[in-house]
C-alpha cells in the first residue's frame, strides 16, 4: 500500500513538472510549431507527446534525462525552423510541397494520387469551403499541412446579380454521378434519368467510354461536368511554397 502510493505521489509531481515544462518549450518553439503542423514539427510533437507519456505513467524512468531530451527537442525544432526561413532547399526537403488537385474545374488525377487522396476527400474539404460544384473551382491546392486551399472563377457575366443587388432565389449543388469509371445509378434516377441519357451526353463532350472519366458531377440544370482521367490540356500552374 505505501508503494502505491509513494508511486502515486510521485506521478502525481511528474505531471505537475513536466506540463509546465512541455508548456514553456512549446511556446518556445513558436506558434507556427502548434497552428500549421507541418511534418517535421508535427514528429516534433509526437516525440514530445511520447517523452512526457512515459515520464508521467513510468515511476521507473528517471525524470532528469527527460527534462534534458525535451529541452534539446524544442531547441533543435527552433533552429530546424529558422533554417527553413532562410534556407528553402532544406524547407523543401523536410516537408510537403503544394500539389494543385483542381484546375479550370477538373480533377488532376496524377496528383491526387500521388499525395493518396480520393476524390471524396476533396469533395468534402470544398464543401466545408462552401463549394458544392467543382465548376465553380480555378484552383484547388492541398496545402503543405493538408488543407485545402480553393481560389474561385471570377463571373464570367460583366454584371451579376449580386452586382445589381439582387438575391439569387437557387443555389448550384452538384451531385457526383460518375466516380472513377463506376456510374451512380441512383443519380440518374433521382433526376429521372437513365444510362441511355448519360452516355448520349458523354459522347457530346467527346467521351466515349465511360471507363476514362475520373469524376463527373451533375447539377439541378441537368448540367453535366467531366473530369477525364489523363487529360493532356489541363495546365498545371507552378505553385511552390
Amino acid at each position: 500500500m505505501t508503494e502505491i502510493l509513494k508511486d502515486i505521489s510521485l506521478i502525481l509531481v511528474r505531471i505537475f513538472t513536466i506540463l509546465p515544462l512541455l508548456l514553456l518549450v512549446t511556446l518556445f518553439m513558436g506558434k507556427r510549431a502548434i497552428a500549421e503542423l507541418p511534418v517535421f514539427d508535427y514528429l516534433i510533437i509526437i516525440t514530445l507527446g511520447s517523452l512526457t507519456g512515459a515520464d508521467i505513467a513510468d515511476p521507473n524512468v528517471k525524470q532528469i534525462p527527460t527534462i534534458i531530451a525535451i529541452i534539446v527537442i524544442g531547441i533543435l525544432q527552433r533552429l530546424v525552423a529558422n533554417l527553413k526561413i532562410s534556407n528553402r532547399k532544406i524547407g523543401r526537403l523536410i516537408t510537403f510541397e503544394p500539389t494543385v488537385v483542381i484546375q479550370d474545374g477538373k480533377f488532376i488525377n496524377k496528383n491526387l494520387k500521388k499525395i493518396r487522396y480520393s476524390i471524396d476527400n476533396i469533395l468534402h474539404m470544398l464543401r466545408e469551403k462552401d463549394v458544392f460544384d467543382i465548376r465553380d473551382v480555378e484552383t484547388a491546392i492541398i496545402e503543405a499541412t493538408g488543407n485545402l486551399s480553393v481560389l474561385k472563377k471570377t463571373p464570367k457575366n460583366p454584371v451579376t446579380l449580386e452586382a445589381m443587388g439582387i438575391m439569387s432565389t437557387s443555389s448550384s449543388i452538384a451531385f457526383p454521378l460518375i466516380m472513377d469509371g463506376a456510374i451512380y445509378s441512383n443519380v440518374l434516377k433521382s433526376f429521372n434519368l437513365d444510362e441511355a441519357w448519360l452516355y448520349q451526353q458523354l459522347s457530346e463532350q467527346g467521351v466515349n467510354d465511360v471507363k476514362k472519366v475520373f469524376f463527373a458531377s451533375l447539377n439541378s440544370s441537368l448540367q453535366l461536368h467531366i473530369s477525364l482521367k489523363d487529360d493532356s490540356n489541363i495546365i498545371i500552374p507552378p505553385i511552390k511554397r
